[in-house]
């Protein structure tokens, strides 16, 4: 997701929240199709220096400025010979519209406050930064197109699954550096751990000994003009941002 995020202060975002409850069922989305531009990127290295490599879709940019999970879903979709808008992938998953999420930071960290992240997304993608769902909401999505998707949880599931030919949807922060940790709580009082201010998320799409090879089709914005569509993340640091947001991944193809 783009980082304009800080547009917001703590009390604007409080303010809001409290005056858009907007109701307490899960709606369908009603918003316009955006134009999708394919872009092909060269790739980094030679794939074949890679234990396991596959080779992923890519587009320009995304959706929205925090669409980034829906983004992502894109590419492995595409990948695969599956073309979805995103009016057809968040219709999947559904849009929890009972709470705007928000955000308060106190003495026992820093807590979001939103809608059931798990099996729906949360909040207006265009203008709030705390928009998201999780990889058990962005499920839906891949099942809803016939495509065979499981979860994973760790290093060696993500080598297992490239080494078959899978593309990996995970959650991480954005450039996968480390970020402000936060507690997502919902309306039900279920809880996720969650970045605040850089959530984010990518595609796996390659590894070898040191290295975690992402497609990001973020790419280069205001944060950070260098942004490549594909570029390598040592296993540590890799390891150390998805497990921030509870290690949430998924396994497609």
């Amino acid at each position: 997701m783009s980082s304009l995020q800080f547009r917001f202060n703590r009390r604007q975002l409080i303010a809001a929240a409290a005056g858009a409850a907007i109701s307490s069922q899960v709606a369908p989305a009603i918003i316009s199709a955006k134009e999708v531009t394919q872009n092909y990127p060269e790739p980094l290295r030679d794939p074949a220096s890679y234990t396991a490599y596959v080779p992923a879709a890519c587009k320009t940019g995304q959706y929205a400025h925090y669409t980034c999970e829906f983004d992502a879903s894109w590419a492995v979709m595409k990948t695969f010979n599956v073309d979805a808008t995103l009016d057809q992938q968040i219709t999947a998953m559904g849009h929890d519209l009972a709470i705007e999420p928000y955000y308060v930071e106190d003495s026992d960290g820093v807590k979001s406050y939103g809608g059931d992240i798990q099996h729906y997304f949360s909040g207006d993608y265009e203008t709030n930064f705390l928009a998201r769902s999780r990889g058990k909401a962005m499920r839906k999505v891949f099942e809803a197109f016939d495509l065979p998707v499981r979860t994973i949880k760790n290093r060696k599931e993500i080598e297992q699954s490239l080494r078959k030919q899978r593309l990996i949807w995970i959650k991480t922060a954005v450039d996968l550096k480390p970020g402000v940790r936060a507690t997502w709580i919902t309306q039900r009082g279920a809880t996720f751990p969650a970045v605040l201010g850089n959530d984010h998320a990518v595609i796996v799409m390659g590894y070898d000994d040191n290295f975690v090879l992402i497609r990001d089709v973020l790419g280069p914005t205001s944060t950070n003009w260098e942004r490549p569509y594909e570029y390598e993340v040592p296993w540590d640091q890799f390891l150390a941002c998805w497990g921030a947001q509870g290690s949430d991944g998924l396994a497609v193809g």
